[in-house]
């Protein structure tokens, strides 16, 4: 019956209804007569027509009921059929049957359909449902003509041409074909409204890192068209970045360690191997004017047994430092104890976050060696600051989720080949633009968003303005937008919106937040120099000016090394090196960054490289580029959701509230992590229309017992105390 249905117009709809209503009352009236029921019960007593019938009980004569009274039957349950597997709802056994005439038509619950008046009820019901539906489900269909898709063979699953406009094809192997165009099959009827308006929630991404890219993702498969605005020219990162003599060069290296599960869950999704993108977990090593300070094994791979955190750290490395004093090592004690306290509850983080790590680390005990010799160094590539210059809570937040957390924690991995946006971006930006077909994401890279547009009431974010490569001006309308910046770029969207300054204040915050500068060079020699460890560490040169140092043996970690070189013949070895805090860096020129590299730090490290001459190389200098977690800063940084509800914040530097997750820091997961989430929190709460589908997100692992036992039990000492001000003394 609904598939006819469903081939008529509204007139044919109505009609039917009408003949439904009519056909039951004819049908159904004669046969529910007055004089068949009693011809088929006569033997009933005069109270059971009382029951039956609704009339008054002085009634004589069975002509004066009146069709359409009689009552529904009343049913008691005894026994419910619990729900089938398949779905069908559960039926309901009579035990006590009321108010039917035994062995009639009309037993059990079937009685009440031989009424004709209920059955023109029915009739009626069935036309206005049918036509009400048919009003609701009725769109303007194209005329679809047929294509013999033979000739692109099986792998397409689908495909269709309207009119004479060509249509895109993606085969399962991603791969885009395009049709030829077809003459329509008859005169194509004209819609006299013009085309559809296309109804999906739009939302605009600013920024196209880790973080943007993941909005997009999530917002794509949530059924929204997206369009993303980078100042890259190419943010897709399918155009490598190269020197001025055509080698490959990447703005920094950057790591990817073990509790990294959603980047991970991301390169199994797109049908990547593991093997194929990222090297074997590799140990890395620390070095100072006096030599090599410690090296940091792959736990993962090693023959000693996994023990509690931070047991396994400290027998696991026993041997590793080569020149730090156990007893110095002993007391990075004093620590462990405030990292169980630190997130004690929120205002107990605000005051960690207030205090600088160096600070701490004097009121926790910690020997200066210990301070200068490893956790310097590591504040300063995993921070970029010294510990004097950063919050309390964020450094204990790094050391924890990298060092701590777990015996395994430490252990890194880094790009196989070329680069993170060539390996990763790139065919996630792929991933998203295939399925959500040629609208769904528009990508617009060398712009720079200008302003971001409120209503006059605050409520919500109405457009974008920006401008493109040629500096025109142009104004895009969205239905919600997801800022994914770093302060830098934040705080440059900030300073030309004043209606977002105005109704926003959490992000006029940022203003207050600062960058680092960084630095990154490329080295490539004329012999090759063998490393112990391909990923090192500087640590306490007078020549890094306060800088935090890095270098990275990039033909040991990437086997490609015609690639290494630009399609040249490779002659020697390839080095990444990375400046963190490089303002003291930055006035130097090239050549002199270059001598500082090849003269001082890397002979100290590895006498073979004073003998090794440079062939080329390329220096790159970003300042403000890198977000400063300083002290007190937690509070001046961008929440995930903001006071104007359909806008957002992502990247690594965004407080996220409930939806915090465990990566923290600097972190290429917690960005991703992040970007998802903003996705999520404009579905939820209504911002994307119907669209209220939540991308998974993936925790990483838990604390093990003792960190929560731990925990629990100095949180119940430390509320003891509160009312007295005695908890935690250290902090203030």
């Amino acid at each position: 019956f609904f598939s006819v249905y469903t081939m008529m117009d509204g007139k044919q709809t109505l009609l039917l209804g009408l003949s439904t209503m009519v056909v039951a009352v004819c049908a159904f009236g004669a046969s529910s007569s007055p004089s068949s029921l009693l011809s088929s019960s006569s033997s009933l007593p005069s109270s059971s027509y009382t029951q039956l019938w609704s009339m008054a009980p002085s009634t004589s004569s069975v002509a004066s009921v009146r069709p359409g009274l009689l009552r529904l039957p009343q049913v008691t349950s005894s026994t419910s059929i619990p729900y089938q597997s398949h779905g069908v709802a559960p039926m309901v056994e009579p035990k006590t049957p009321r108010n039917y005439v035994k062995g009639s038509r009309h037993e059990g619950v079937q009685g009440w359909v031989q009424s004709s008046s209920w059955m023109g009820l029915v009739g009626v019901a069935t036309m206005a449902t049918f036509y009400l539906v048919r009003q609701v489900l009725q769109r303007p269909q194209p005329v679809l003509n047929p294509l013999d898709l033979s000739e692109y063979g099986t792998g397409i699953a689908m495909a269709t041409v309207t009119g004479d406009r060509r249509t895109k094809l993606y085969a399962s192997a991603n791969v885009e074909v395009e049709t030829p165009s077809v003459e329509p099959i008859g005169k194509p009827q004209e819609s006299q409204e013009g085309p559809s308006p296309d109804l999906r929630p739009h939302v605009a991404v600013v920024g196209a890192g880790w973080a943007g890219w993941a909005a997009c993702k999530a917002l794509t498969e949530n059924g929204c068209r997206v369009t993303l605005l980078d100042s890259l020219p190419d943010p897709t990162g399918a155009t490598p970045y190269l020197t001025p003599t055509g080698k490959p060069f990447e703005i920094g290296t950057r790591g990817f360690w073990k509790d990294y599960p959603n980047i991970e869950s991301l390169v199994a999704e797109m049908g990547i191997k593991e093997s194929d993108v990222w090297t074997d977990f590799t140990n890395s090593q620390f070095w100072s004017p006096d030599g090599l300070e410690a090296t940091a094994p792959v736990f993962s791979n090693s023959s000693f047994p996994e023990l509690p955190s931070p047991l396994g750290q400290i027998f696991s490395t026993f041997d590793n430092f080569k020149r730090l004093p156990l007893e110095d090592r002993v007391t990075m004690a004093g620590l462990l104890y405030a990292m169980l306290d630190f997130t004690r509850d929120e205002e107990t983080f605000e005051k960690y976050d207030r205090m600088t790590a160096h600070e701490l680390f004097i009121r926790m005990g910690l020997s200066k060696r210990l301070v200068d010799d490893f956790i310097r160094p590591t504040l300063l590539v995993g921070l970029f600051k010294p510990p004097e210059e950063l919050s309390a809570a964020v450094a204990m937040e790094l050391l924890y989720f990298y060092a701590l957390a777990h015996q395994t924690s430490f252990d890194v991995r880094w790009i196989k080949s070329k680069s993170v946006q060539e390996n990763l971006i790139q065919p996630l930006a792929e991933q998203v633009s295939s399925r959500s077909g040629s609208d769904g994401v528009k990508i617009l890279g060398r712009t720079r968003v200008e302003e971001i547009i409120c209503s006059e009431d605050g409520f919500k974010v109405t457009g974008i303005r920006y401008s493109d490569a040629s500096g025109e001006s142009i104004h895009l309308d969205v239905d919600a937008c997801v800022l994914a910046l770093g302060v830098k770029g934040l705080k440059g969207v900030m300073s030309n919106s004043p209606a977002l300054a105005r109704w926003c204040p959490e992000l006029s915050a940022t203003a207050a937040l600062n960058g680092i500068d960084v630095m990154a060079c490329r080295i490539w020699l004329d012999k090759y120099v063998a490393t112990e460890a391909p990923a090192n560490v500087f640590s306490r040169f007078e020549g890094l000016r306060g800088a935090g140092g890095t270098f990275f043996m990039l033909d040991q970690l990437q086997p490609d090394q015609e690639a290494l070189w630009g399609g040249e013949e490779p002659k020697g070895s390839v080095l990444s090196c990375d400046f963190y805090n490089s303002s003291a860096l930055n006035p130097l020129s090239d050549q002199d960054i270059v001598d500082l590299l090849t003269k001082e730090l890397l002979p100290a490290c590895y006498p073979e490289f004073a003998s090794a001459q440079v062939l080329d190389s390329y220096v790159q200098r970003f300042p403000g580029a890198v977000t400063w977690f300083s002290p007190g800063s937690f509070k001046y940084r961008p929440p995930l959701i903001t006071s104007i509800p359909n806008l957002v914040c992502a990247g690594d530097i965004v407080r996220m509230g409930e939806r915090e997750h465990g990566a923290k820091g600097l972190c290429q997961e917690r960005a991703y992590v992040s970007g998802l989430e903003a996705a999520n929190a404009l579905a939820c709460a209504g911002q994307l229309g119907p669209n209220k589908a939540q991308h998974p997100v993936i925790p990483i692992r838990d604390d093990e017992p003792q960190v929560v036992i731990g925990s629990r039990l100095n949180k119940q000492f430390m509320d003891v105390l509160k009312p007295f001000g005695l908890d935690s003394p250290w902090v203030r």
